[in-house]
């Protein structure tokens, strides 16, 4: 596959395991029970506009008409979808990780204001972090560690506590980014 722009992949990757529980509940009566737990937890969290759209895809609604009015990350994500479906080998890796160069920023301006009390963007980290329990490696251990990070955790011994040389390099990304935007 091409390389893509890295935010998008990055989003790709975030996401991957909801893009691939979509594409198979397409195809597979049982993955789309599975899958529906996923869906209830991403309208929980404030993502409405994407589960309506995946819904319709899930219903065998096909056109890139589906795609307006999305925000960025919910147009990738859908249309991630719209192209797995048509084509599997364009689906994101389920075992890649997020480059910690590119991951790191906007993770942490996501929990930096979920910590000042933004409900939306805790709602959004609510919903990363139940993304990326159900991946595997340093993103699902990560995911695992979201909510210590929204409450103030900043010891990397703590955070990184099974992970990888680059999942523990993610999170120093992160701590020094969070701690960045707290002496702003």
């Amino acid at each position: 596959m091409a390389q893509l722009p890295q935010r998008i992949e990055q989003i790709r990757i975030a996401h991957a395991a909801l893009i691939h529980h979509v594409v198979m509940g397409c195809a597979n009566a049982e993955a789309r029970q599975q899958l529906m737990p996923m869906l209830k937890v991403a309208r929980e969290n404030g993502w409405n506009e994407l589960v309506d759209r995946i819904q319709l895809v899930l219903t065998g609604r096909r056109e890139a008409a589906l795609l307006n009015g999305l925000d960025e990350e919910d147009t990738v994500i859908l249309q991630a979808i719209l192209q797995g479906l048509q084509d599997p080998a364009t689906l994101p890796d389920l075992n890649q990780q997020a480059d910690p160069a590119q991951a790191a920023p906007g993770l942490a301006q996501m929990i930096h204001a979920a910590c000042t009390g933004d409900a939306k963007a805790l709602q959004a980290v609510a919903f990363m972090a139940e993304q990326m329990t159900n991946t595997q490696g340093d993103l699902r251990l990560l995911g695992g560690s979201m909510k210590r990070l929204v409450d103030g955790e900043r010891n990397p011994e703590v955070l990184c506590k099974g992970m990888s040389a680059q999942g523990r390099q993610l999170v120093q990304n992160l701590i020094d980014e969070l701690n960045q935007l707290a002496s702003h």
